[in-house]
Order: structure tokens, then C-alpha cells, then sequence
């Protein structure tokens, strides 16, 4: 190794390939990189998770965060603060930046220049902060994970949902979670268990959030979900005759962008596992009220398969209005579907 220790500090927010280039770099190097990420209560991603992001992406490096609360063009300030956290100088500094001289030899420690011209990986965090979908692929996977845009579609019994949610996702080129709630419903039925628990809605909810925050960072800028830990609300209402607080509390800690409503208006269905043929239209009006009392914006959709996925992209493609990125899998015009 050409040095034993390296600081590599910067704000990484979000952290980038750029950014992973140059931790890269100082860990070719150097036996022990400690990466300093400052971040600062107003940033509205926090520091601590772009921190486990790195940890995620380079698990040999030590990461700490610091609370940023210096004059970030003091970097005298900067070098003592570095020499305390670190316990001793650095031998070495990587960085991409001019900043780096004078921050290096306030602590007698040699300054690597990485790339400092953008060539090798032509991105910055501003360019991803402004438009994190058109730089998609300067994006690591937990990071996408937490830009992608979520898209629930939720509805009563026999109402389209899984059709529409699996549409979705394969004209727009990305993954779907299938409903695990229906997952466990079947093998419920293969035991004869017909009695429900709320503790079996709180599993639900608990293991329907983690396969969704499990198939974000794949997800190509969307995912789409085929119900949710909301969507669990109403179905612990529809089985049990009350709300659950624990189940409500799982689905007001989740993350949906936009909510996809299907309408109870198609003929209803038997598959062998449904037995809601009478309450049906009831659990549909339970679900416009529930929606129309939370902010997550939604929309009902209604019509034929043709018809309800071209509504439902021309909604999510408004999710996108603020990006230079469109959907490469476009459909015909509305008014050609129609």
C-alpha cells in the first residue's frame, strides 16, 4: 500500500459513482480510508443514512458523520477538526476538489487529486439532487432505493389490482411486489385456519413494507406495489370489524408516491381464495374515504385492462413532470386508447 491512512470527507449528498471513484481510489491505496460524511439537520436527505449507504457500498472503509456546522472555506478548521476525530493526521487526503491543498497541509498529510475535471465519471451531487432520474445510472442501489417513486395500486376484492400492478411494471420496464397478504391468505386456507388475528395483519404489513423497501433499489426509478401496509388497514377492518393502531402505525411509516384506486365496476371474479362477493362494492367506499383522508395523492381507474393502464401511465408519468427523463415505454395517445 502506497500510505496506511486516508480521510476521504465530503458531504456525499447523495453519494454518486463519482463519489465511489474517488473512495475506490484511496482504498487501492491506502490499508485503512476513513470516510468523513458532514451532514447537517436541514438536509433533506440525513446524514446518517447517506452514511449507511456508503457502509452498504464500501464495507472495508470506516464511515463516520460529523455534525457540519463549520465555515466549510475555513480549512484550518476543517484539519484540526479531522486530526480530533481521527485520533492523528492522515497520511493522505483524496479528494476531487482544489480544497484539498490547503486542508492536506494543515495536517502534514499528502494531497491525491482524483479526477478533479469530471471526466472519468461526469456527475455531481447537484446534478443528481436537481434530476435524480435522468443521472439513474450514476445512482448505487440503495440510493436508488430511496429516489424511486412508489406507485400503489390498492382496491377491493376483485377488482383488477394484481392485473393492473404487473401491466404497470412491464410497460414501464421495472419490478412490482405482489401482494404478500394473498401469499399468506392461500396457505391460511391450506391449513383450514379461517380464523384471523390482528397480530397476523401486523406480520403482514411488517413483511409487505420490507419485500417493498427490498425491491426499490432495483426498481427502474418506479416501483410498483400491488397493495400496501395502508391497504392492510382495510383488510384487518373488513376481517376483524375495527382498525388496528400497530397496522395504521406501519402504514403511516411507509413511503408511497402516488395511489392507484381500481374501481369495483368489472364483474367479480372467483379465484378460490375470495369469499367478499357481498361486500365488495362496501370495501370500495371504505377505501375512497381512507384515501381521501391521507395527503398521498390518488386516483380511481376505471374501464376496460386496455383502458385502466393507459390512465394509470399517463398518472405516473406526472410523477416525472420535473425531470428531463421520460419513460422510453411510452404508450399510444390517450385519445387512441380511448
Amino acid at each position: 500500500m502506497r500510505f496506511r491512512t486516508a480521510v476521504v470527507i465530503g458531504k456525499f449528498y447523495p453519494p454518486h459513482r463519482g463519489h465511489h471513484f474517488l473512495i475506490n481510489r484511496a482504498l487501492q491505496e491506502v490499508a485503512e480510508v476513513t470516510v468523513i460524511v458532514c451532514g447537517k439537520p436541514t438536509d433533506t436527505i440525513p446524514g446518517e443514512l447517506r452514511g449507511e449507504w456508503l457502509r452498504q457500498v464500501h464495507p472495508i472503509a470506516r464511515v463516520m458523520v460529523i455534525d457540519d456546522r463549520y465555515d466549510e472555506d475555513d480549512s484550518r478548521v476543517w484539519a484540526e477538526n479531522t486530526v480530533r476525530w481521527l485520533g492523528q493526521p492522515p497520511d493522505a487526503v483524496f479528494t476531487s476538489e482544489d480544497y484539498g491543498d490547503a486542508y492536506a497541509r494543515h495536517m502534514g498529510s499528502v494531497h491525491v487529486l482524483v479526477d478533479k475535471a469530471r471526466t472519468t465519471v461526469p456527475c455531481s451531487a447537484t446534478m443528481i439532487r436537481t434530476d435524480p432520474y435522468t443521472n439513474w445510472e450514476f445512482l448505487s442501489l440503495p440510493v436508488r432505493g430511496w429516489f424511486a417513486k412508489r406507485v400503489c395500486v390498492i382496491g377491493a376484492e376483485s377488482t383488477g389490482t394484481t392485473t393492473l400492478a404487473s401491466d404497470l411494471a412491464e410497460t414501464l420496464g421495472t419490478s412490482w411486489v405482489p401482494e404478500y397478504g394473498r401469499e399468506y391468505s392461500a396457505l391460511k386456507q391450506q391449513r383450514d385456519d379461517m380464523a384471523w388475528h390482528s397480530d397476523e395483519f401486523v406480520a403482514i404489513a411488517n413483511e409487505q413494507t420490507r419485500q417493498e423497501d427490498e425491491a426499490a433499489s432495483v426498481a427502474n426509478r418506479v416501483l410498483v406495489c400491488d397493495t400496501n401496509a395502508f391497504a392492510t388497514c382495510i383488510w384487518h377492518r373488513r376481517y376483524l370489524g375495527h382498525d388496528e393502531p400497530r397496522v395504521r402505525a406501519i402504514a403511516d411509516a411507509g413511503k408511497c408516491d402516488l395511489y392507484l384506486l381500481t374501481g369495483d365496476e368489472i364483474p367479480f371474479v372467483q379465484d378460490g381464495l375470495r369469499d367478499g362477493e357481498a361486500i365488495r362494492h362496501t370495501m370500495h367506499r371504505w377505501f375512497v374515504d381512507a384515501l381521501a383522508a391521507q395527503p398521498v395523492p390518488w386516483v380511481l381507474i376505471r374501464g376496460s385492462r386496455e383502458h385502466r393502464l393507459v390512465q394509470a401511465i399517463d398518472v405516473v408519468e406526472g410523477l416525472f413532470a420535473a425531470s428531463v427523463w421520460k419513460s422510453p415505454h411510452r404508450l399510444r395517445s390517450r385519445s387512441d386508447a380511448c
